[in-house]
């Protein structure tokens, strides 16, 4: 959950600008349209036309293909780009937004360099992942200490329709935070691959063993979110030893699934921190 206080809903001055318009940037979008923003208010800037005519169809919002005029009415700038174009879309677009507060969604690209390549220290990087597509996701974020505690505000309101929001007071933090949530989802989704099969292998339709494996897994997770308990306890509360669960786990511990867990999650962490490196400044 975030660590500071509600923001106000946007003035209906303000102007936000998206520089990539895919998955993410639609999710935002459709939260600043539910808050109340005109498509009017809203600039984006697509090269894919795919892409640029969903907004249109969806969103009624014209996107263009190239950073144009437009931009510099914008007073807080989303990047949602690919890590590998940031730079080459920073530089066609830095003066067209040097006045404006900017919003990374893009893994890995640093502060520092988005800042360098901007020519502005007003940067905040936000970690999301992509259950913030139904509004269930969880978002870290980090601002550099030119953005002050309105722009702090502004950058969680965007943020609010897409789920839950954690400032991290440390940028080197958002790799691991890439690795556990931001790559999260796929860990879950590789799991209910895996539970589906067995299901299957078992005599169950595919549609009842992922149905079953579905349920079980947004269940358990609410239970983990509601309770005090540690993970470990609600685990023991359910594994009796000698019975059906135990044998589970202990052919999991048997097998080193945990640990390949923690080994898979470090390695998204050293890619995050590659990503930096490679496409950074």
């Amino acid at each position: 959950m975030s660590d500071t206080a509600a923001p106000a809903p946007p003035t209906p001055a303000s102007t936000v600008a998206f520089i990539g318009g895919g998955n993410m940037a639609s999710a935002l979008i459709g939260g600043l349209l539910a808050q109340g923003m005109a498509p009017a208010q809203i600039e984006v800037v697509e090269p894919s036309e795919a892409a640029r005519s969903g907004l249109l169809a969806q969103f009624g919002i014209t996107a263009q293909a190239l950073p144009g005029p437009e931009l510099r009415a914008a007073d807080l700038v989303v990047w949602a780009v690919k890590p590998q174009v940031f730079r080459e879309a920073a530089l066609q677009a830095r003066p067209l937004t040097n006045g404006a507060l900017h919003l990374s969604v893009a893994a890995g690209i640093r502060s520092s360099s988005i800042a360098q390549w901007l020519g502005t220290e007003r940067v905040v990087r936000a970690m999301p992942n992509t259950p913030a597509l139904i509004g269930r996701g969880m978002s870290a974020l980090f601002a550099r200490k030119a953005v002050d505690a309105l722009e702090r505000k502004r950058v969680e309101q965007l943020m609010a329709p897409t789920g839950e929001t954690l400032w991290i007071h440390e940028e080197p933090l958002l790799d691991a935070v890439t690795a556990l949530s931001g790559s999260g989802p796929a860990y879950v989704f590789y799991f209910l691959e895996a539970m589906t099969r067995a299901g299957t292998s078992m005599g169950l339709s595919e549609t009842q063993a992922h149905r079953l494996a579905v349920g079980t897994f947004a269940g358990a997770a609410e239970l983990a979110r509601q309770s005090d308990d540690a993970p470990d306890v609600l685990r023991q509360r359910v594994t009796s030893k000698g019975g059906t669960t135990h044998a589970a786990i202990e052919s999991m511990e048997h097998a080193g699934v945990g640990d390949a867990l923690v080994h898979a999650i470090e390695a998204a962490q050293q890619r995050a921190r590659e990503l930096g490196d490679e496409f950074g400044t």
